[in-house]
């Protein structure tokens, strides 16, 4: 699948899941961009044809006089399954080598068709094949999985099914303020609808990691009567260290919260938090470093309250969940799903 594909898949995906979530058609339709009309085709399309019929219906006709001979292309499909980190133009030389001549663009063009295009696809296939027909792995095709497992974990794909299911907590380092000192803010994203929560101090410690959640974090979702599940942290000695003595995981223990941490030297997987670093830093620090000098704590603490109120209340957000919505809207909405679960 192509990229204009992928595109245009997600965003019809999209606008059908926000529709189901909403239980409002014109809502979405108005969140999304596009008139009913649009969504009734769209709907109508996945209903009869699945996703095969959301593609771009590209009319021109592929001409099969100019592709590869059949055993030419046979051999290129059992190759980028038997060496599936191959690019297509090592798959090229070593095709050469048994004889058969095709261009690295020739090997690229028969990975499209069948859909092996990235090295994610045709580990796939490998998997897909050796579930089916029992076989028995090389070194290279274990590597090649091993080395798809270590990039999913560092890769910050991060699954979450409703608001409180998993909430990512970082450190950021924000600067040093003259008659202050080093400012560090502690900063909560839910995975799920991005509502973010955020926190001044001149220190790093477990005690301003777990004063966060009790300020700010776990009142937001007791007003709301939704369970705080999981937290997801990287391994800094503000949130690990012994049960017993440490005072962050001593304070998730009371709450029944667990806690995950990221793998090490790996701080994609809590990319959520990054994400919301980079945006803070871009929209607000630089703009407000430049507009206003501060000189206590407390100053810049209310103008940060005023942005994330913004951010979780009137900016929109485009997450995987959120859809153009802002993340307290999300949040409001993901509370449907979290109490069926409760139910279940």
């Amino acid at each position: 699948m192509n990229v204009l594909n992928q595109s245009i898949i997600k965003h019809k995906v999209g606008l059908l899941t926000l529709a189901e979530e909403l239980h409002n058609v014109s809502q979405a339709c108005r969140v999304m961009g596009v008139s009913r009309d649009t969504f009734y085709r769209i709907k109508e399309a996945k209903e009869s044809g699945g996703l095969e019929a959301l593609l771009h219906k590209d009319r021109r006709r592929a001409n099969p006089k100019n592709r590869v001979d059949e055993a030419v292309e046979a051999a290129i499909l059992a190759f980028a399954v038997e060496n599936p980190a191959a690019g297509q133009v090592r798959v090229s030389n070593e095709l050469r080598k048994r004889s058969i001549m095709v261009s690295p663009t020739g090997v690229r063009s028969v990975w499209l068709r069948n859909a092996l295009q990235t090295f994610r696809l045709r580990l796939a296939a490998l998997e897909k094949k050796s579930a089916e027909e029992g076989l028995v792995l090389t070194e290279t095709q274990v590597a090649a999985l091993e080395r798809k497992r270590e990039e999913q974990l560092e890769c910050g794909e991060i699954e979450t099914a409703h608001p409180g299911y998993l909430g990512s907590q970082d450190t950021f380092y924000v600067g040093n303020m003259k008659g202050v000192g080093r400012i560090y803010q502690q900063t909560f994203v839910d995975t799920y609808a991005k509502t973010a929560f955020t926190k001044l101090y001149t220190t790093k410690t477990p005690i301003a990691a777990a004063d966060l959640l009790n300020d700010r974090v776990l009142p937001f979702y007791q007003e709301h009567q939704v369970a705080l599940l999981r937290v997801l942290t990287d391994r800094g000695t503000e949130y690990c260290g012994k049960v017993e003595q440490h005072e962050y995981q001593l304070y998730l223990a009371m709450n029944d919260i667990d806690h995950t941490r990221t793998k090490a030297q790996s701080p994609q997987t809590n990319g959520i938090c990054e994400r919301f670093h980079k945006t803070i830093l871009n929209e607000f620090y630089q703009v407000a470093f430049r507009k206003k000098i501060y000189s206590t704590l407390e100053e810049l603490q209310t103008d940060l309250d005023a942005w994330t109120h913004s951010y979780n209340h009137e900016r929109t957000h485009q997450g995987k969940m959120c859809c153009g919505r802002t993340p307290i809207a999300t949040f409001e909405d993901g509370k449907r799903i979290c109490r069926e679960k409760s139910i279940a």
